[in-house]
């Protein structure tokens, strides 16, 4: 018998369940009307592969317009008009995205099983009457936990594994790709069918206590069973209690990670396990986990510690989509002056009154107590983050491993594009890979360590490359965003390059880049003059930080053109962008 043929015949509690199972995303309707060929397809699969999802997402098309044409010969026209309305909505959100109606309809099918499975162990429990009935009893029931133990893996060491490195990636200025919304969903639902299995165990229990024999299979697996329920909800809770935002100066938002002591910083966990009834129920205590870093270096350092608010109950008003969660906004950490900044600690916040005993924890945080400390605190974030995918590895620069230019100069675009509208170009990249490597034909692959990227003087400069590239960040964002997110700015590009663009140019071509000389970040502007005797030669001056004061923008007309406003230039000049 067809699948949802058997559900039909379930008990109305258990039809009830089924109900709640479908949705616009996938409506019963449909279900219903192409039951036969929806059983036939492996959605698992079309889940995981796109190109399968596709095929099969045309073929649901095609087993609609059929269906549609026999309700059109039956002139059924509300079936007709319902049909017509769920293909149009299916077109207009899964065209584009056909793994995600695949993994719907793929969790569907599985629910019903599951479900089917369920009302039949339920069914055999009230005519139990042989020991091979009971046996077939705990067999599927240990069957069934076994196929929620491998779901449990995948949601929580895939898909949250890859939520929690796209959340690092956000961290640092990459695609902020990180909502929760649906991780949260799929939990929530895990944990439910997890409570109502052990619920059934429990009635098992229950049963054995009113008739029992010897060699009864309930009474030797039972104990296993609940056990493993047990422990399969434990463990998704513990899994299921994250950090959802970083710890975070409200002032810097673009550089989490980073505390200041004395300032303000805020934190948020969520717990993805939707349960109502688990509303102002749960209590949260952030803190310093001290024991995560090394013990000898806390030992010679100062203590730190968090001030303020740091004890919340979780609730499901403070989130827009009413999840269960506590956000940290008055935290505050003390603690006497540092001369460098100081990678060594995680934020950890604890559920103090539930089952799950273990804390969540940050990434590790930089403290710093100076504001001239965030460059180097921030080069510490981005290495950290763009290596690793270790939570809690706080002795990571004892011994920094080196990364690659195609890894540097993704997050390098990234500190641009993240703040402005533009991020680095293939040439641009190309220029300061040869600052920091020197000429090379293909910098891909090529090695960098942590100690050239911020620690070392470029060649013939008295800083660092990340010093002056972090300067020509800040440059950018406070005194001229404009004329970047306007291409105006070609930025990085070598004085060679310079030279060839501009020597056939006619007099007055000019072109902006960032200055090469300037620690504290500067714009070089370069034009064409002519001398007394007609000759074309290149002329240039350097604009710092000091007289680009938010009062001396450099404005580009409408008409393309750019005028000048500056002590060194006094003509209209045709604008070079790349």
């Amino acid at each position: 018998m067809a699948q949802w043929n058997q559900l039909q015949q379930l008990e109305t509690r258990y039809l009830e369940q089924l109900y709640h199972l479908y949705s616009d995303s996938f409506p019963m309707e449909l279900r219903q009307f192409l039951a036969p060929w929806i059983e036939s397809q492996d959605w698992a699969f079309a889940a995981n592969k796109e190109s399968h999802a596709t095929l099969v997402f045309h073929n649901l098309l095609g087993e609609i317009d059929q269906q549609y044409s026999r309700f059109l010969q039956e002139n059924n026209v509300l079936y007709q008009h319902n049909l017509r309305r769920i293909k149009q909505h299916l077109q207009s959100k899964y065209l584009e995205k056909p793994m995600d109606i695949a993994r719907i309809v793929a969790r569907c099918l599985w629910e019903e099983q599951r479900l089917l499975q369920t009302a039949t162990s339920a069914a055999q429990v009230r005519g139990r009457s042989s020991p091979a009935v009971s046996l077939q009893i705990v067999t599927e029931m240990g069957g069934l936990l076994t196929a929620m133990d491998y779901v449990q893996k995948n949601l929580t060491d895939e898909e949250l594994a890859d939520w929690k490195r796209r959340q690092q990636i956000a961290c640092i200025g990459g695609p902020p790709n990180i909502c929760l919304d649906r991780l949260e969903t799929w939990i929530t639902s895990l944990a439910e069918s997890q409570l109502q299995i052990r619920q059934q165990i429990k009635k098992l229990e229950e049963l054995q206590q009113k008739v029992s024999y010897k060699g009864d299979p309930i009474i030797q697996h039972r104990p296993a069973l609940e056990e493993k329920i047990v422990d399969l909800f434990r463990n998704l809770m513990k899994s299921a209690f994250v950090v959802e935002r970083q710890p975070c100066m409200p002032m810097h938002p673009d550089r989490p990670l980073v505390i200041k002591t004395g300032v303000q910083f805020t934190n948020k966990v969520r717990l993805l396990v939707k349960f109502p009834e688990l509303n102002y129920q749960l209590k949260i205590k952030v803190c310093i986990d001290k024991e995560s870093g090394d013990v000898a270096a806390i030992r010679g350092s100062r203590k730190f510690n968090i001030l303020g608010t740091n004890t919340k109950v979780m609730n499901m008003e403070e989130s827009n989509n009413g999840s269960l969660s506590a956000e940290f906004k008055h935290l505050v950490s003390d603690g006497a002056e540092l001369k460098t900044e100081r990678w060594s600690f995680l934020i950890k916040a604890k559920l103090t009154s539930c089952c799950v005993a273990d804390p969540t924890h940050s990434l590790p945080v930089v403290v710093i107590s100076n504001i001239c400390q965030m460059p180097n605190a921030w080069a510490s974030i981005l290495w950290y983050n763009m290596l690793t995918n270790h939570p809690k590895n706080v002795n990571f620069f004892t011994k920094p491993p080196v990364g690659t230019w195609d890894q540097v100069a993704e997050v390098l675009s990234w500190q641009f594009s993240s703040t402005t509208k533009r991020g680095l170009t293939i040439e641009q990249l190309t220029t300061l890979a040869e600052k920091l490597l020197g000429p090379c034909v293909n910098y891909s692959g090529c090695q960098i360590t942590w100690a050239k990227f911020c620690k070392e003087n470029m060649a013939g400069k008295g800083f660092s490359f990340w010093v002056w590239l972090d300067n020509i960040i800040d440059l950018v964002k406070k005194y001229i965003l404009a004329l970047w997110n306007e291409g105006y700015i070609m930025g990085f590009i070598s004085k060679e390059r310079e030279r060839a663009i501009l020597s056939p140019k006619p007099p007055g071509t000019f072109l902006l880049r960032f200055s090469e000389s300037s620690k504290e970040g500067g714009i070089t502007f370069t034009w064409v003059e002519k001398d007394i005797s007609g000759k074309g030669f290149l002329s240039s001056s350097v604009l710092t930080v000091e007289y680009l004061c938010p009062g001396a923008h450099l404005s580009p007309a409408s008409t393309g053109k750019t005028q000048i406003q500056s002590p060194y230039l006094k003509t209209k000049f045709i604008c070079v962008t790349p």
